[in-house]
């Protein structure tokens, strides 16, 4: 009979408690001794690590010598991302190409530039031989996540340049696991969805003339239909979630990992582990969840009272999670609007539309701002909150019939983009191995012989 490696027992509850016990920090310490916990200071200012050229997320503005908070802006390589959306959605091209194009090589492609990139890029779609039986089906995995970190590492075995980290080389995997990366989270989830919840298996090849985000509705419905708008919305999320400076979570976490001197896989699969956290890339299915509870305690979704009160309940941890958190509001760097949801909200309105949704999209709209004004009055805020890119994009994406479960893998089709523009930003100029100091507040002890203890 198989072990059940899940089984907790009572000597591991105990050791648990022991262990628990003795890694106790006083939380005053963290203050006395200065300590910028999370790289933050008391401000929420995060600590200056490194220099990046990739992007920038503008958040204030310097007014007769005081920081003045404004409206969130964020820039790839310089361009205002507005201005990058309005010109490829004025021109009628999909995005996220032209966009991974600017982060990985620092300019704007000319149409020649696009069209040579877009063929590399879709002759990487290919698998090894017998992989998506070999690897993506066999322990098929409920966390896809999971399953696409393991496919990531497992591709290591394949490369014979592995371990090579010139940047000719790194580029070159880095670009191949760009276009894998939509193929192996959406057949994880196929097979997740074929032995977990015993639905059908499909496996479709990917097209070589479709963008990103129209492969993605292509391999994930049995009858790869989807319209223009459905892929066009999908694609603008993948270019809004490209790329947020090289603070974030998995971003720091890649040039942490890169620093090492490791290899891309080892570095992708580190960021994949970072982002997969509920803190960081797994907010938006919290988001959907919380309305799915909003929807059903609420009789009245017009009323914006009744939507006020029942927000209170949930800051005051009495509905919902019972957490205290209004999800997809508030951001660590942004406080008057985040850009991403100012921009995405507009397109998520039109898709609500023609979904048939348009009273639902008016609920997310109230709340998103009646629960400034609640959080604002309750947590006595006067910076000011605001909804992030995490409040509309899970909506979206619910009525792309996307399932939750590829929430956070699509984040990382669109962030592996980010992430490998900074492990070459990382090489190329070869910083020291990142290593940040933590202080000891052990006391030195006398060993005990064991029969003395």
């Amino acid at each position: 009979m198989a072990k059940n490696y899940s089984k907790m027992t009572p000597e591991i509850e105990a050791l648990a408690s022991i262990c628990k016990e003795n890694t106790k920090i006083d939380v005053e310490l963290y203050t006395k001794y200065d300590v910028k916990r999370g790289l933050r200071d008391l401000n929420g200012k995060g600590v200056l690590t490194g220099l990046t050229d990739i992007s920038e997320i503008r958040q204030n503005k310097i007014v007769d010598g005081k920081t003045v908070p404004t409206d969130g802006k964020l820039f790839y390589r310089g361009y205002n991302v507005e201005s990058l959306i309005d010109g490829f959605v004025s021109d009628g091209r999909f995005g996220f190409e032209e966009t991974m194009y600017l982060l990985l090589f620092g300019e704007l492609p000319t149409n020649e530039q696009l069209a040579e990139f877009n063929e590399i890029v879709a002759n990487y779609r290919t698998l090894p031989k017998n992989f998506v039986r070999d690897v993506v089906m066999k322990a098929s995995n409920n966390d896809i996540m999971n399953s696409l970190t393991r496919s990531i590492l497992t591709l290591h075995s394949y490369d014979k340049r592995a371990n090579d980290t010139s940047v000719d080389n790194v580029l070159r995997q880095c670009l191949q696991l760009c276009a894998l990366m939509p193929m192996l989270s959406v057949y994880g989830y196929q097979a997740y969805n074929h032995y977990h919840v015993g639905k059908s298996f499909f496996i479709h090849a990917p097209e070589k003339k479709l963008s990103t985000a129209e492969n993605i509705l292509h391999l994930l419905r049995n009858d790869s239909q989807y319209t223009e708008l459905e892929a066009r919305v999908l694609d603008l999320a993948l270019v809004l979630h490209a790329e947020h400076g090289g603070g974030n979570n998995s971003t720091f976490t890649t040039h942490v990992v890169t620093s090492s001197g490791t290899d891309t896989y080892s570095a992708i699969s580190a960021a994949l582990c970072s982002l997969k956290g509920p803190k960081h890339g797994g907010a938006n299915i919290k988001v959907v969840e919380m309305f799915e509870d909003i929807k059903s305690e609420i009789s009245d979704w017009t009323d914006d009272e009744e939507i006020s009160a029942y927000l209170e309940r949930i800051l005051d941890k009495e509905a919902f999670d019972r957490s205290g958190l209004i999800y997809g509001m508030g951001h660590a760097v942004y406080s008057i609007s985040d850009p991403r949801a100012r921009v995405f909200k507009k397109y998520v309105a039109e898709l609500s539309s023609e979904k048939r949704l348009s009273k639902e999209f008016d609920l997310y709209s109230r709340v998103e701002r009646l629960a400034a004004e609640v959080i604002a009055k309750k947590k006595k805020i006067y910076k000011g909150v605001s909804a992030n890119v995490d409040f509309y994009s899970g909506f979206a994406y619910r009525m792309l019939g996307l399932p939750k479960e590829l929430y956070t893998p699509i984040f990382a089709v669109s962030r592996i983009a980010g992430w490998s523009a900074h492990r070459l930003e990382e090489l190329i100029n070869a910083g020291k191995i990142i290593r940040p100091a933590y202080m000891s507040i052990s006391q030195e002890r006398d060993y005990v012989k064991m029969n003395d203890r």
